[in-house]
């Protein structure tokens, strides 16, 4: 998941930033100064989706639901010669260790690298916050009544009540040579000292109405979210350049604001103040949570370009711009469902039911990561223990045999009657591999060659085409036919195992029902008077270690049917045996199968 978000943050950003630049260059003139600056909001949107929750995103990456029921009455015949002497084999272990090249190094390597460029990106955002409380320290109040009698006149002009502004203080202090507003929930304007002796009262005032302005409109707020996701996309250039852009906007909005407030009339000696303080800067310096009115001297010659141009907006003007906004809205909108897609990359399954119920049984688990799903068909209600693991997809190593077993049916590469497969004569690492299976043995003894041989009678695309038409997890067989379903592309989650099952059991998708109940048949473990267990273990190795079981199945309670799955999870010694372990311990507490 992290390269896969590590994906999204460089596309998604750099296609909003294409399209804001096009758009702000092929509309500037019909774009007022204060949408030109809303444009970047889309972006900081954009930024803001790689790290939202996979459920507050406007589309789901998934849209299968399997609630449905039917009710049937299937019962089975059960071949009692054969399969009877393979059924003690069901709980063995018999899986192959898959040799992967762990990506495990390359991924810490990055992630690594991010957190580091994160922390070094904090460690400057905590200086340029230690600067501003330092700046904090040398203020103090403006004893000139004079100039505090204009910050309340600028203050009532731009309309700002006390609870608005959150009661903002204007200071001044020895140490900055260029105004400066910050603070998020206790707003300071820090002016230098003794600028009423190189200033203008006039002028002043620009500068007063200039970081109001600031105020009014959140920028501080806004400068935080800024700094963040500078934090977050240290590694992004077009984000930078763009962050930077934005902020050049929201000063040339603050212009504009108070060149309208004042009336054009007063460009000139607008532009001039704002001159004063070009080259002047604190000796502070960095200080990037604060809004500066000075800034470098190209984004000063920008601003003066802008001043110089100065028209008053009309209504006209101020509709295209709300009109051209939500035309960029709706384009860039168009990536939701992408993004959704990806970022969803079909690890967690959407799963709604009205009656679910979730348990603690944590204490059957100890150590181990997992899930138990229970479906009671007859009160079509769901029982869950460990709800995010329940739809997280794995591996589903051999369970996934029953569905190669039906695919394989349906093809007639074997048929309910003749099931046999000849050993190719190759040793395999389970003396009860090395001979001839029907489709019983190999389900007892999940034979890995019986079943690949299945799928060598299919093209890969009609393996993935046949998990489609069932809604099979992510439907993934891009590792190909030899290792798709063992510890690789292919994934399902818990809760999609016993939603299968149950479509299986009741055969929803239209199968032929000769070949469901041959697969049922296989699917036998034990009969005790009223109660039927029928399932399948799997169990995933990688690198020699059991890291990934898995049982899931059904049992026939009287005139109720009980589907289940548990899953577990751990860097070693987990297998099928041991989920198995656990899902007869819950049935057998919960009164569902008593093995006796």
């Amino acid at each position: 998941m992290f390269f896969t978000n590590f994906v999204i943050s460089l596309l998604l950003p750099t296609f909003t930033i294409i399209v804001i630049l096009l758009i702000k260059k092929i509309f500037q003139k019909q774009l007022s100064a204060k949408w030109h600056y809303n444009l970047w909001f889309l972006l900081l949107f954009a930024l803001a989706i790689p790290f939202l929750p996979e459920e507050l995103l406007p589309f789901d990456g998934h849209f299968i639901a399997l609630d449905s029921i039917e009710s049937n009455e299937n019962r089975y015949t059960i071949d009692s010669g054969e399969v009877e002497g393979e059924r003690e084999n069901w709980m063995k272990d018999f899986s192959v260790s898959v040799n992967r090249s762990s990506p495990d190094f390359l991924i810490n390597f990055f992630v690594s690298l991010w957190m580091a460029g994160m922390l070094f990106m904090g460690i400057l955002t905590i200086k340029s916050w230690y600067k501003l409380k330092t700046i904090k320290k040398t203020t103090q109040l403006i004893q000139n009544k004079e100039l505090l009698l204009l910050f309340e006149q600028c203050k009532q002009q731009l309309k700002l009540t006390k609870p608005f502004t959150f009661n903002v203080s204007v200071r001044e202090s020895p140490v900055i040579k260029s105004p400066l507003a910050f603070g998020l929930f206790k707003p300071y304007i820090v002016l230098p000292t003794n600028l009423d002796q190189w200033l203008t009262t006039e002028e002043i005032k620009y500068i007063l109405l200039h970081e109001l302005h600031h105020l009014k409109n959140k920028d501080v707020l806004t400068n935080y979210f800024v700094i963040i996701f500078q934090i977050l996309y240290w590694y992004h250039p077009l984000v930078w350049f763009s962050l930077r852009e934005m902020r050049l906007d929201r000063e040339i909005a603050c212009d504009t604001a108070v060149l309208n407030s004042m009336g054009g009339d007063c460009a000139v000696d607008y532009g001039n103040t704002i001159l004063n303080f070009a080259g002047k800067t604190s000796k502070l310096k960095n200080l990037a949570l604060a809004n500066h009115l000075n800034g470098s001297k190209k984004h000063i010659k920008k601003r003066i370009i802008n001043i110089a141009g100065f028209t008053q907006e009309s209504k006209l003007l101020k509709l295209k711009s709300i009109l051209i906004f939500l035309m960029v809205g709706i384009i860039l909108s168009c990536q939701l469902p992408f993004v959704s897609a990806m970022a969803s990359g079909n690890d967690q399954y959407k799963f709604n039911h009205e009656r679910v119920t979730y348990e603690d049984l944590s204490t059957y688990f100890k150590d181990d990561e997992g899930s138990f799903v229970l479906y009671d068909a007859q009160a079509d209600s769901y029982r869950i223990y460990n709800k995010n693991q329940s739809t997280l997809r794995v591996s589903p190593n051999s369970t996934y045999k029953i569905y190669s077993a039906l695919f394989g049916m349906e093809a007639n590469t074997i048929t309910s009657e003749n099931s046999t497969i000849k050993w190719d004569g190759e040793n395999y690492p389970f003396d009860s591999w090395n001979r001839d299976h029907n489709l019983y043995t190999a389900m007892a003894n999940s034979v890995n060659w019986y079943f690949q041989e299945l799928d060598k009678s299919m093209s890969l695309d009609k393996i993935q085409e046949n998990l489609k038409g069932i809604h099979y997890g992510n439907y993934d067989v891009s590792a190909g036919k030899e290792r798709y379903w063992m510890e690789s592309s292919l994934k399902i989650s818990p809760v999609e195992q016993v939603q299968l099952l149950k479509a299986f059991y009741f055969n929803e998708f239209g199968f032929e029902e000769k070949n469901v109940q041959a697969v049922k048949d296989s699917l036998r473990i034990k009969e005790l008077d009223d109660f039927h267990l029928s399932g399948k273990t799997g169990t995933g190795m990688v690198n020699g270690e059991n890291i990934n079981g898995w049982f899931i199945g059904y049992v026939e309670n009287g005139a109720n049917i009980y589907f289940f799955a548990t899953n577990i999870q751990n860097d070693t010694d987990v297998s099928g045996s041991k989920a198995a372990d656990i899902t007869l311990s819950i049935l057998n507490d919960k009164g569902i199968f008593k093995d006796e």
